[in-house]
C-alpha cells in the first residue's frame, strides 16, 4: 500500500481526521460507512452509533498508507526533524538569499529566471562564498570551500542555511552555473565528501516519506519538466561520485523525478551501483516500511514504462532484475494493478514490451478485459 500522506502532517491533524471520521460513521454517513468497510478488518461493526475513535485511528492509518496507528504515529516522529518546508522558507541576508534563489525547491517558483538572479546577486556580491560554506557549495566554488574546510573541518556535517541543509545539499541543488564549470562543481563535492559529508543526507518534503535526497538534487526532474527542474549541470558526472562513495541508489525520489522523461540515462547509471538490489539503505534502514523496498520500486517504475510503451526502459528494468511475473502495484497505475506485465502490455496494446517481457521468462496471456 502506498504512503499517501497530506503536506506537513502532523499527529494532532490526524487525530482529527480520526475524530471526524468517527462522527461520520457514528451518523450513518454512507462513505464513510464504505471507507471503513474497505479498510478496517472488522468494518464498522454491528452498530455504527459505537464507532470507536480506535478504530477510527486505524482506518485513517490505512488511509495514510500504514497498517496501524502506532506506526503511523512513529513515523511521524522520525520525520518531523527531517521535515523541511520551502514554502516558509525566509531569506533575510545574502548568502541565504543567495541560496534561495539558486536552488531546486520543488514548488512552482523553480525557474530559471530565478537562478539568473542568483547569479546576479553573486556577481554583485561575490564576498557571498567567503562568508558561508552553504553559499560557497551552491555557487560550486571549490576554491572558496577550500578555505571554509581550512578553518573548521567540521562544516561538511553543518545543518544551516535557509533550508537547514548540508553543504553538500545546497550543491546538489543549485542550478547556478558553477565556478570553474561541471569540473569544480564536482572538485566542490569530492572536498566536501573528502571532509565527511553524508551522500546520503537529504529531507522529507512537507513531510512526505520519500526523502528528497543528494542524489535527488543531481538528478533533477520532476512534474514541472526539466527546463524548470533540470538536471544539476554537472550530472552525471556529480551522480557518480556520490554513487561511488556510498549514495544508495533505490532512490525512489529519483526515480520519480525523471519517470516523466524518456531518458533511461539515470536508471542505467544507477543500475551500475545495484539499483534494485540491498535492504533500501540508510533512509530505509530510519523509516522502515513508509519507504518501499527496492523491489517495489522496479515493479512500480515497471508499470509506467509498460503504460507508456518504454520498451527500452522494460528492457533495462529487467536487467535490474524486475519481477516479470508478479502482479503491478497500484501505483502509479490504478488501471494497471493487479495485472501480471505481460497482460498490461497487451491490454496497452505494447505487443512489443509483451514480447520483451516474455522473452525475459513471463508466461505469455492475452490482454486483460476490464
Amino acid at each position: 500500500m502506498p504512503v499517501t500522506l497530506p503536506d506537513n502532517p502532523t499527529l494532532d491533524r490526524l487525530r482529527g481526521d480520526a475524530r471526524t471520521l468517527q462522527r461520520a460513521v457514528r451518523a450513518g454517513d454512507a462513505e464513510a460507512i464504505a471507507e471503513v468497510r474497505r479498510l478496517h478488518p472488522a468494518g464498522p461493526g454491528p452498530d455504527p452509533a459505537t464507532f470507536a475513535l480506535t478504530a477510527a485511528q486505524l482506518v485513517v492509518a490505512r488511509r495514510c498508507g500504514f497498517a496501524s496507528w502506532p506506526r503511523l504515529k512513529r513515523y511521524l516522529d522520525l520525520a518531523g526533524p527531517l521535515r523541511r518546508d520551502p514554502l516558509s522558507t525566509v531569506a533575510d541576508s545574502g548568502p541565504d538569499e543567495f541560496c534561495v534563489l539558486a536552488c531546486l525547491q520543488y514548488t512552482r517558483a523553480d525557474d530559471p529566471r530565478r537562478w539568473a538572479r542568483a547569479a546576479d546577486l553573486l556577481r554583485d556580491h561575490p564576498e557571498i562564498v567567503t562568508t558561508s560554506i552553504h553559499a560557497a557549495a551552491a555557487a560550486g566554488d571549490a576554491d572558496a570551500v577550500r578555505a571554509h574546510l581550512a578553518e573548521d573541518p567540521s562544516l561538511p556535517q553543518r545543518v544551516d542555511g535557509p533550508f537547514r541543509w548540508t553543504p553538500l545539499m545546497y550543491l546538489a541543488y543549485s542550478r547556478v552555473a558553477p565556478s570553474g564549470g561541471p569540473g569544480g562543481a564536482v572538485e566542490t563535492a569530492r572536498l566536501l565528501l573528502d571532509a565527511g559529508a553524508d551522500p546520503n543526507a537529504g529531507y522529507l518534503w512537507r513531510g512526505m516519506p520519500t526523502p528528497f535526497t543528494v542524489l535527488t538534487g543531481v538528478f533533477g526532474g520532476g512534474e514541472l519538466g526539466e527546463v524548470r527542474q533540470p538536471p544539476h549541470p554537472a550530472s552525471p558526472a556529480l551522480a557518480r561520485l556520490l554513487l561511488e562513495r556510498g549514495a544508495d541508489p533505490n532512490d525512489g525520489q529519483v526515480l520519480y523525478n525523471r519517470m516523466f522523461f524518456r531518458s533511461d540515462e539515470h536508471i542505467r547509471l544507477l543500475a551500475e551501483f545495484g539499483l534494485g538490489s540491498g535492504d533500501g539503505g540508510p533512509w530505509r534502514s530510519r523509516l522502515t516500511d513508509a519507504l518501499d523496498p527496492p523491489a517495489e520500486l522496479l515493479a512500480q517504475q515497471l508499470a509506467w514504462a509498460i503504460e507508456h510503451h518504454m520498451t527500452d526502459r522494460v528492457a533495462l528494468l529487467i536487467s535490474c532484475g524486475v519481477d516479470v511475473r508478479e502482479a503491478l502495484p497500484n501505483w502509479p497505475s490504478r488501471a494497471l494493478a493487479g495485472l501480471t506485465p505481460v497482460a498490461a502490455a497487451r491490454r496497452c496494446g505494447a505487443d512489443d514490451v509483451a514480447g520483451l517481457l516474455v522473452r525475459a521468462g513471463a508466461p505469455d496471456e492475452p490482454a486483460a478485459d476490464r
